[in-house]
């Protein structure tokens, strides 16, 4: 008789599954971000619905879950002088530890933000967790890889292998991330492999060709920052989490965080997969901020009373991203507007550093740079065409002088007949003179920007990267420039001004005219 058909294999269902996931953030991009001064390396949150963040600076700081939504700023410390290598916190929240490569340890006591204790230790910390007894009367502190955290197993003198650990809250599973880009889950009790996950570049490579995730260029960018990311040793900051059930681990990819079912080995989410940012560290909320005076009974939970329905838990992720001094916070509520300008969702509660200062200084109001402008002099209008693309720094460097009117009443100090007219210098000497950026700037040579004929726009400098305002036009061509001076303009117009110019009598030994001609100003068109 011929042998029966094998069934198919019964898929694996998760029960309430939809229940677990409805206690898990949801939302495709962050809700807010809030800065530190310096990158954010770690994040960790306590069962008294504290968020704590360190900085690479060595500070500190406190946050509060509130209990409808977000969180709050409670306290700022500047805990290390060094770099801050690990921070953990006890078990059941009240108690937190950093150290530093400053060789210190500090304490601090989460429900009354204090620190309460300092230790010098006298080596260089790798990693601090909290081990106790609960029949202790008192815990105990130790810096020490914690197997029930996270661990680095060496194989030999000359190379290591990073596993990153972590525990469901039942003891009974486990999930490790390893230098393999690999992550894998264990059953505790048994040891035995339940999952594995390839996370590694050479898959996103072949997912991407099969079914494209990210546009081709955004793909490119961010295989780039993965990269980079190996090569700095970035991955020993990340980690993976579980969540309270259990049977949802959370990890970032280059796609974003990743949300798997690892019962039923299916990825179940991804958050962020839009946002701009690598994340890197992550640490979930789940349930509701312990605030209330009393706790709900199940007539609150039955009731329609709009203001007991804001006790409803409001899960949120809190992470950190490569290279970024903000901290994000992933919820089941998206962002009310990404594209304007006025968003608030990236909360400014630090003074931003000068360089975010000049990005912002860009961002707004009329373009910084253009392609043409009108220089009106005294003999008459020089018609110009810039090239902001191939140097974009020196033309910006023009523009903002021009807008400015920096160079308004500028005299032409050097004219040299048959070779070229020069100016910019606020002195009149040629010796005078600063970027838009105060001092001087590199310099933009570009291959297609000779100065293989007259009426060329080029600056003018004492040596490589002496770029400050002055600049200068040819009216022959000068191919020994080439490669010692910026070229970044031609003249399309008023070419008779500047013959007109190099034409007028100038001193021999200074080369400067006899009588000032100079520019009235400048128009950025």
């Amino acid at each position: 008789m011929p042998s029966e058909a094998s069934k198919n294999k019964k898929r694996k269902v998760l029960e309430f599954e939809s229940v677990y996931l409805d206690n898990l953030p949801s939302a495709a991009m962050y809700e807010r971000s809030y800065m530190h001064r310096d990158v954010i390396t770690h994040i960790v949150s306590s069962k008294t619905d504290f968020v704590i963040t360190a900085s690479q600076d060595g500070h500190v700081k406190f946050w509060k879950k509130k209990e409808d939504e977000g969180i709050e700023f409670v306290k700022h410390f500047r805990s290390h002088l060094g770099v801050i290598e690990s921070i953990a916190v006890s078990a059941e929240g009240a108690l937190c530890c950093s150290v530093g490569d400053d060789q210190a340890m500090k304490v601090f006591d989460v429900v009354n933000f204090d620190m309460i204790n300092m230790l010098k230790l006298g080596f260089y910390p790798g990693q601090s967790e909290w081990i106790y007894n609960p029949e202790m009367p008192f815990p105990l502190w130790l810096v020490q890889k914690n197997l029930q955290a996270r661990f680095l197993f060496t194989t030999d003198v000359e190379a290591m292998n990073h596993f990153i650990l972590a525990f469901s809250p039942d003891g009974k599973k486990m999930a490790t991330i390893a230098s393999d880009r690999k992550v894998r889950i264990f059953r505790f009790l048994t040891g035995k492999l339940m999952r594995v996950f390839d996370e590694s570049l050479t898959m996103f490579t072949e997912l991407q060709q099969m079914r494209q995730q990210l546009p081709d260029m955004e793909f490119g960018r961010r295989m780039a920052v993965e990269r980079e990311l190996e090569k700095v040793d970035g991955v020993r900051l990340a980690n993976i989490i579980f969540d309270e059930t259990g049977h949802f681990v959370l990890y970032g990819t280059m796609l974003g965080i990743k949300v798997i079912n690892v019962e039923t080995n299916r990825c179940v989410r991804i958050l962020g997969k839009l946002e701009n940012i690598r994340v890197v560290q992550l640490s979930l909320f789940q349930g509701v901020a312990k605030s209330m005076k009393v706790a709900p009974t199940v007539e609150m939970k039955a009731s329609d009373n709009p203001a007991l329905q804001n006790v409803e838990a409001d899960p949120t992720i809190f992470c950190t991203a490569f290279k970024k001094n903000r901290f994000y916070l992933f919820s089941k509520r998206e962002p009310e507007d990404t594209k304007s300008a006025d968003s608030d969702r990236d909360i400014f509660n630090e003074k931003p550093s000068k360089e975010e200062v000049m990005a912002a200084t860009q961002a707004e109001g009329p373009k910084r740079v253009s392609d043409s402008a009108i220089i009106h002099t005294t003999m008459g209008d020089i018609h110009i065409k810039l090239f902001p693309v191939e140097c974009p720094k020196t033309v910006e460097n023009f523009c903002v002088h021009s807008r400015n009117g920096y160079y308004n009443g500028h005299i032409f100090h050097r004219v040299i007949k048959g070779f070229m007219i020069q100016t910019g210098d606020p002195t009149g000497t040629g010796m005078g003179g600063e970027s838009i950026w105060g001092g001087e700037f590199e310099d933009e040579f570009h291959s297609t920007l000779r100065h293989d004929r007259p009426y060329t726009l080029s600056m003018a400098n004492a040596g490589p990267g002496t770029n400050g305002s002055q600049f200068f036009i040819t009216v022959v061509p000068t191919p020994w420039l080439d490669n010692k001076h910026t070229v970044f303009g031609r003249c399309t117009k008023g070419m008779e001004a500047v013959q007109r110019i190099s034409n007028s009598k100038a001193n021999p030994k200074t080369d400067k005219p006899y009588e000032d001609i100079s520019i009235i100003n400048i128009t950025i068109k």
